[in-house]
């Protein structure tokens, strides 16, 4: 489900948020299906409980999961998660077309790149 690269350099709390919300959008994950407790998936990636709730508590922030007391953590509905997903994305497209045109990358070749990223699927 969730697989941890301890090579990598983002936090694994980092990498446990970004493994769930991928789950999410593609509907791995349903809306309304139960989150593992973080008991047990902090034993089962053997890692800190504290970093699965930091992880947890940053999606319910984002809003892909919501948690009831003393019931667990759920994920929240799709398109409200798919949605505020596709802002984030283009918030960060907008930041790299900046920094490609002060790069020097040109309006066409950016749009080359992005015709080969579609082609390619």
């Amino acid at each position: 489900m969730i697989n941890i690269n301890y090579r990598d350099r983002r936090p694994i709390f980092e990498q446990v948020k970004d493994g769930f919300r991928n789950l999410i959008i593609s509907g791995v994950l349903k809306e309304g299906e139960r989150m593992p407790s973080v008991r047990d998936l902090a034993s089962q990636l053997a890692i800190n409980p504290n970093t699965i709730q930091r992880a947890y508590r940053e999606l319910e922030i984002d809003g892909y999961i919501c948690t009831v007391p003393g019931k667990g953590s759920f994920v929240s509905q799709r398109d409200e998660a798919a949605e505020k997903r596709r802002a984030e994305l283009r918030a960060k497209m907008s930041e790299i077309a900046r920094e490609l045109r002060h790069a020097g990358i040109g309006e066409e070749e950016l749009i080359t790149l992005i015709r080969k990223e579609y082609d390619h699927d």
